[in-house]
């Protein structure tokens, strides 16, 4: 089954989502905003997505500018980050037979499908 790590407020994430849609393949939407992700929930994800703490955080939140950007951060830190404030977590990410992508550009996506 596909798994899309969602958040309905941003239009990359809807375009993400509509891909998985159209794929036609069974799916499970998992709002991390109003469920947020453990930090071991993420550590799973990014060994799945094969790469970085770092390359998961969306850089251009406020609370990245205000509380962590220029600072030197352990990938630990970097990942309790992203539980404590999901709203660092890059979307959307789709996970299917254990491969997985943030969905950036959107035809990132079929990649996995």
């Amino acid at each position: 089954m596909i798994k899309i790590y969602h958040n309905n407020r941003c239009r990359k994430s809807r375009e993400g989502l509509q891909i998985v849609q159209e794929s036609n393949q069974p799916y499970v939407i998992l709002d991390y905003i109003s469920d947020p992700l453990t930090a071991n929930e993420l550590k799973e994800i990014i060994t799945i997505l094969n790469i970085a703490p770092i390359d998961l955080i969306r850089k251009n939140e406020s609370v990245w500018k205000s509380d962590f950007k220029g600072k030197k951060l352990s990938d630990q830190q970097l990942i309790d980050a992203m539980a404590a404030h999901p709203k660092l977590i890059e979307r959307p990410i789709i996970i299917h037979n254990n491969k997985g992508v943030i969905g950036r550009p959107k035809e990132r996506i079929l990649e996995v499908l």
